[in-house]
């Protein structure tokens, strides 16, 4: 099986000790291509040096809401210069991560908002796909895609809403990113949901080194994870995990452009 981790923070301090190994490990798995996220604008030079090591790795460029308090204005305009700097390298596959994250009650909805805004039009002015973080705030971020229409949609983030919801994501263009929480026996609802979410929208993804899948509790998640998540998520919708495989990976080329 072929496999494409959607979302990794493979730069995290987390991984500094054996990441070189981690990333043989994880290919020898058959996890081929990773994305790389960068969060705030101090982390995106080390994003950009761990893929230019590396062939398979690949980065995306974001100003993530959980760091709202650390963003400063002029970092949009740095995030520009990087895009424009970096385009049409074929390392560079998105912006993100960005999105809204009403979960965290201390972060201000008006300027998390402004930022999520001023990301989607370099995304659209870019032609790059956008790398989304919802938590508590799909009606704000579905209202929001909605006025901005990009031509290449992206990938809703370890996405947990409902059937409604994820209707309206994948109208709007959007693939839905499945990781490690919906294989813990208490996600009731999103098993429910899985069961009905059309195979073409879907890519796998870990969120490494956070949110570890249930067989792996309390432990560093890693891209080496993925084919047991791909194994548990392929049992919870009634499939064969080479069928979630091949349908991911695809999905994932479609998205980036592979």
């Amino acid at each position: 099986m072929e496999l494409i981790d959607s979302h990794t923070h493979l730069d995290f301090p987390d991984f500094d000790a054996d990441r070189s190994a981690l990333l043989a490990e994880s290919r020898a798995l058959g996890v081929r291509r990773m994305v790389v996220l960068g969060v705030y604008e101090g982390n995106w030079q080390r994003v950009w040096d761990l893929v230019q090591g590396d062939a398979d790795l690949y980065a995306a460029f974001g100003l993530h809401p959980v760091y709202l308090d650390q963003h400063r204005p002029e970092d949009l305009s740095a995030l520009g210069d990087w895009l424009s700097r970096l385009r049409g390298h074929r390392q560079l596959c998105a912006v993100g991560e960005i999105g809204l994250d009403y979960f965290i009650e201390t972060l201000d909805r008006e300027r998390q908002q402004a930022l999520f805004e001023a990301q989607l039009q370099l995304a659209a002015d870019f032609q790059l796909p956008a790398l989304i973080h919802v938590r508590r705030s799909h009606a704000a971020i579905i209202a929001t895609l909605k006025r901005y229409k990009l031509k290449r949609a992206g990938i809703i983030h370890a996405f947990a809403g409902s059937r409604e919801e994820a209707r309206e994501y994948i109208k709007l263009g959007f693939k839905l990113g499945l990781g490690g929480a919906p294989t813990w026996p208490q996600a009731l609802r999103m098993h429910r949901v899985l069961a009905e979410l059309p195979l073409e929208s879907i890519v796998l993804e870990t969120d490494s080194p956070d949110m570890p899948p249930a067989m792996f509790p309390g432990l560093r998640n890693s891209p080496a994870h993925l084919p047991a998540i791909c194994a548990a998520l392929a049992e919870l919708m009634k499939i064969s995990p080479q069928q979630l495989a091949a349908a991911s990976t695809a999905n994932s080329c479609e998205v980036f452009g592979w």
